[in-house]
């Protein structure tokens, strides 16, 4: 494990896009080795122009954390949703990642008080979270429960178009 005490976070730009959707492809790769289950296609092109369309158009809004020696180490997604149960506007985490050997020093609390007060700037009334799959994940779902996040029933459901 890499000890580092520094770490900036940071708002992404199209620049950044890259590094941030090789991250995703790292996380879409975690997820499938620990259900089994080839749930994502990936192609590292066309997320990264994907993530960079998102980000220049403001869709997608993306914050890294940066090691003093390391580039970026983990990154949160939000989008922003409006719903009149949320009443109005909310955010929506779509993906939060810390490389392995960058857990356990606190970046991932840090990347979600971030996308805490960006969603304030925006006037947000809440952030909404899905996990991956239970029982595999239940530390991400215990981590997000620490954060202060509650279940509030139902699963994610989802319908090709």
């Amino acid at each position: 494990m890499k000890m580092h005490t520094e770490f900036t976070i940071r708002r992404a730009c199209t620049r950044d896009a890259s590094q941030v959707a090789a991250m995703v492809g790292e996380l879409l790769s975690e997820i499938m080795a620990s259900t089994g289950i080839q749930a994502f296609n990936f192609d590292l092109a066309a997320t990264t122009e994907r993530l960079a369309d998102f980000i220049s158009r403001e869709k997608y809004f993306v914050f890294v954390a940066c090691g003093e020696n390391d580039g970026p180490v983990g990154f949160i997604t939000l989008i922003e949703s409006y719903a009149l149960y949320a009443e109005g506007a909310f955010g929506t985490i779509p993906e939060l990642y810390v490389r392995p050997g960058f857990r356990s020093q606190e970046l991932g609390r840090r990347l979600v008080r971030q996308a805490r007060d960006f969603g304030s700037t925006r006037g947000w009334s809440r952030l909404e979270v899905t996990t991956p799959p239970l029982p595999q994940f239940d530390r991400t779902l215990l981590f997000y429960e620490r954060e202060g996040f509650s279940i509030t029933g139902g699963r994610k459901l989802k319908a090709p178009l």
